[in-house]
């Protein structure tokens, strides 16, 4: 087997499924998954089109004419459930598993969480296919302005009860301005703390952005400007001025975009997602080049990134995510049950879409490595080994891992009394723990 196709599968992808064929050029097909917007998404069962927010926002309404009775889904966390299954699902059919990838870190790097009410939980389907998903290969720009528009980030954030102190409705009195999403796009979405920003910026991107928010129970059923909310007269962020009006937003988003402080963020992120916990500054200059000369492009950055020495030597050096383990021992039995892919994923503590702060989950192995947390894992593939004996343990093995096995993994699985203890061996190796 020859190796870097499977290197590429592991470290770039979510793991082969099994009896998948491997690539002939791996950095041709790795690129191939950073042009375009891919094939569209499945949506949710049940659905004959993609559910868009109007929607969702018919369902909240039924919900609150018709609250559900004790003990009953309701009707908007049925719809938020629907779609984290037709996700789940999808990445574990998927053939475009760098383009999953690339994906959901993006959805981390923004994240929004159910914990904030039922807004995210019906924004955040639409957010994943009409704001992540068709940018992934294109500029940053396009995906900031997308997800800051969007109403599952208006809501996480609090942007909706967002009102200028001295706009038409604020003059008032009976709502302020909310500082949350000006304050998270700065510190987490575009320059990070290094960038120099100050709670001045912070103030004036707050006040940039009055006036925008979401329309729910009336067309357009969207993320709309209203004027009556904006804070008039000019605004100065990062030292650069911005007219009053709803177009100001998109302007400084653009602004940020283009950022060098975000394009280091941005770089040191990628690089220690799919390089290591501690980012060589080498490895992050290059890719804030990329970034500098392509004016923030996306899918420049990944294919600069596959092209990274530090990403191909040694292999099974990252330790995957809860939901990265699940979805590989999953893939490397051709398994495609979302149902129980979630329900791993909630065991680990890494539940979808569910983030306990907006600044994500966590991408280093401090974050999942403690002694607890190992020991779950090796819970979930003893429970996930018997529902997969029906697999040789060996072939399993060769597909998923080929050479990059050790021998001391190799030899546990063969000489295990059953199916059961070989697979269980083999998905709680330390090989398939890593990327």
């Amino acid at each position: 087997m020859d190796t870097p196709p499977l290197v590429a599968a592991i470290r770039f992808g979510n793991g082969r499924r099994l009896g998948e064929p491997l690539p002939d050029d791996a950095l041709a097909w790795l690129d191939a998954q950073t042009v375009g917007a891919g094939p569209p998404l499945p949506w949710p069962e049940g659905y004959d089109t993609p559910p868009t927010l109007a929607v969702g926002f018919a369902i909240w309404m039924a919900q609150e004419a018709n609250p559900p009775k004790p003990g009953e889904q309701s009707p908007v966390n049925l719809l938020f459930s629907a779609e984290q299954l037709a996700w789940a699902g999808h990445q574990l059919r998927s053939d475009e598993p760098f383009r999953d990838r690339l994906t959901s870190f993006w959805l981390n790097h923004f994240t929004v969480s159910l914990l904030s009410g039922l807004g995210p939980r019906v924004g955040v389907g639409p957010m994943l296919r009409d704001a992540i998903r068709p940018h992934v290969g294109g500029r940053f720009g396009d995906m900031l302005n997308a997800v800051s528009h969007s109403a599952a980030m208006i809501y996480y954030l609090d942007q909706d009860a967002s009102v200028g102190p001295n706009s038409t409705l604020g003059k008032h009195g009976r709502r302020g301005m909310n500082e949350n999403l000006a304050r998270e796009i700065l510190e987490l979405h575009t320059l990070s703390p290094a960038g120099g920003y100050t709670q001045a910026d912070v103030t004036e991107m707050a006040r940039l952005m009055t006036g925008w928010g979401v329309q729910r129970k009336r067309e357009p059923f969207d993320v709309v400007f209203t004027p009556t909310s904006h804070e008039p007269g000019e605004k100065t962020v990062l030292g650069r001025r911005f007219p009053e009006g709803g177009e100001a937003y998109a302007a400084a988003l653009s602004m940020l975009a283009t950022h060098p402080a975000t394009q280091r963020h941005l770089a040191t992120k990628l690089v220690r997602h799919f390089v290591a916990d501690n980012p060589p500054p080498a490895a992050v200059a290059k890719i804030e080049g990329v970034l500098r000369d392509t004016g923030s492009d996306l899918g420049a950055a990944a294919r600069a990134l596959v092209r990274l020495p530090e990403a191909w030597a040694p292999p099974l050096t990252k330790l995957r995510s809860p939901q990265d383990y699940v979805l590989a021992i999953h893939r490397a039995v051709g398994g495609t049950d979302a149902g129980q892919f979630k329900r791993g994923t909630i065991i680990l503590g890494q539940q979808m879409w569910n983030a306990a702060q907006p600044n994500g989950w966590p991408d280093t192995a401090a974050g999942w490595s403690g002694p607890e947390p190992m020991m779950q894992r090796i819970d979930v593939a003893y429970d996930f080994a018997a529902r997969s004996a029906r697999n040789d343990p060996m072939l399993v093995l060769e597909s998923a891992l080929g050479p990059l096995a050790r021998a001391e993994t190799r030899s546990a699985v063969q000489r295990s009394g059953s199916r059961r203890d070989a697979l269980t061996l083999l998905f709680a190796s330390r090989e398939m723990q890593r990327r």
